[in-house]
């Protein structure tokens, strides 16, 4: 629902009050000044509380206190082991989810005896549903936020021909598996997958008429980086290796498989490796899958997939230092993604800069902190659509972007999200501020802003910026002023920042 003009210019008021907490900066408690009310929030120091915003989808009370109890390097290793970490509530909320769980082949088997006929928006929709469920309410949020990174780098768009369906397996078989293993069988995983090699145009790379455009990406954004050394004769190379890889398109429609008749059987040089001719189908995938290797442990993968690490993690321009201590761990551990990762953190948390949100940081962090429940429906992704990020819709190979600059404009769908949010006018997604103010033991309006100022931005606010947000509120009564509140905190300055 739009916002009425009274509401935009009560919801205005409440962001330009809360606007010196911080325009380009991080809200932490060295932002907050001297606390006015003790919180019953577990509190953090300023960096333990910026790097869990930067290592979750929002830090929920229940990972502050575990930080606060174990410290920030423990609760790292901890969810470096998310297996330990029991996710049954989650699977809970996605056993009805038929569509995560099939083939492709079931897929449109299911859907056709449904709907008398393919519908391409149940399962793409369903799959943004449970990635955004699974980040509002998983434990395992350094698991989700790789899956999310991974998802991006390895980027299909659901919008493009058979990849609607085909996304919800690579999904589970390729990102999801691999997210913290090992870059060698993430990129091997993905080489192989039906969704990708429909996304890059693999499946009419015909030796007769090369397609480049697999080849190329796999170089440029999996791999070795623009900047990775390769040519485009190695392009080309590597395009005719990857002929014949291909999609069944009748039986079992969906599954990888290798077309001899399409296939290169010529001698090729990729990066200065030789490739004989091959004479046999088997020998045929081979070739391809040598140059997968050889790009998996190539040097310049190790410092690519550090630096975009350390950019996701830490900063928008990362250290130089950083990268090289993150591509030492690939080669040493030959591209193991939790010794990257772990290497990236421990190192690099205490260098973290401000990263402006982006649209599924900012709606999902909002409903972690307001303990909202959530069925993540049509509407919450309209919501996503209006500020530029559905999950897997993202049309170019690159992902969605990870630095801030491109996010900063069009934040009036922000706005409105977050009184939608407090008001709970959106169809599936209910939050309770009263209970939450109620829980805090707050009694006076200044306790309310103090509480959920705590709860959302990691602190309370300064006195004078608290005092101005409650003149903004003079009008309001008691029961609607954690509702204002808390909209108004969601919508500042201050919480587009992570």
């Amino acid at each position: 629902m739009p916002l009425s003009r009274r509401d935009f210019l009560r919801l205005s008021g409440l962001v330009a009050a809360s606007a010196t907490v911080a325009a380009c900066t991080p809200v932490y408690r060295k932002l907050a000044g001297d606390p006015s009310a003790p919180s019953p929030w577990p509190t953090l120091t300023d960096s333990n509380f910026a790097a869990l915003s930067r290592m979750t989808f929002g830090p929920r009370p229940e990972e502050r206190q575990r930080t606060a109890e174990i410290g920030l390097a423990a609760w790292v290793e901890e969810q470096l082991a998310y297996e330990t970490l029991d996710d049954q509530p989650v699977y809970w909320r996605l056993q009805n989810f038929e569509t995560l769980s099939m083939s492709a082949n079931e897929l449109l088997d299911w859907h056709s005896d449904l709907f008398d006929g393919v519908d391409m928006e149940t399962v793409p929709r369903e799959l943004a549903q449970a990635t955004l469920i699974r980040q509002v309410y998983s434990r395992r949020q350094l698991y989700e936020t790789m899956a999310e990174f991974w998802s991006d780098h390895f980027n299909i768009s659901v919008e493009k021909e058979d990849c609607w369906y085909l996304k919800t397996v690579d999904d589970r078989q390729v990102i999801r598996p691999h997210a913290l293993g090992n870059f060698r069988d993430l990129l091997w995983a993905s080489a192989h997958s039906p969704a990708m090699l429909i996304y890059l145009d693999n499946q009419v790379n015909y030796s007769q008429h090369p397609n480049e455009n697999y080849a190329r990406e796999v170089m440029e954004l999996h791999t070795l980086g623009v900047e990775g050394g390769y040519s485009q004769q190695d392009v080309m190379e590597l395009a005719r290796c990857l002929t014949g890889w291909t999609v069944k398109t009748d039986f079992w429609r969906g599954d990888f498989t290798f077309n001899p008749d399409f296939h290169d059987w010529g001698a090729k040089t990729v990066l200065g490796m030789k490739i004989e001719p091959a004479s046999r189908a088997e020998e045929g995938v081979r070739e391809a899958e040598q140059v997968l290797e050889r790009l998996a442990a190539h040097p310049s993968t190790a410092r690519f997939i550090a630096a975009k690490l350390a950019r996701r993690f830490i900063a928008d321009d990362p250290s130089e230092a950083l990268v090289a201590k993150g591509s030492a761990a690939f080669a040493q551990t030959n591209g193991d993604i939790r010794a990257v990762l772990r290497t990236i953190l421990l190192d690099g948390l205490a260098q973290i800069q401000p990263k402006f949100k982006r649209p599924v940081d900012f709606v999902v962090s909002a409903l972690r902190l307001l303990n909202a429940h959530t069925e993540a429906n049509g509407q919450l992704l309209d919501y996503l659509a209006r500020m530029g990020q559905v999950p897997f819709r993202w049309p170019t190979p690159d992902g969605y972007p990870a630095i801030s600059r491109p996010w900063m404009g069009n934040l009036q769908p922000r706005w409105q999200f977050a009184m939608a949010l407090a008001r709970n006018e959106i169809e599936g997604t209910q939050v309770e501020a009263p209970k939450l103010a109620e829980h805090s033991g707050a009694r006076t309006p200044a306790e309310v802003v103090d509480q959920l100022s705590a709860l959302l931005l990691g602190a309370p606010l300064h006195l004078a910026t608290r005092d101005n947000l409650l003149k903004s509120l003079k009008d309001a009564d008691d029961t609607e002023l954690p509702t204002l509140v808390a909209a108004g905190l969601i919508a500042s300055p201050a919480f587009q920042w992570r």
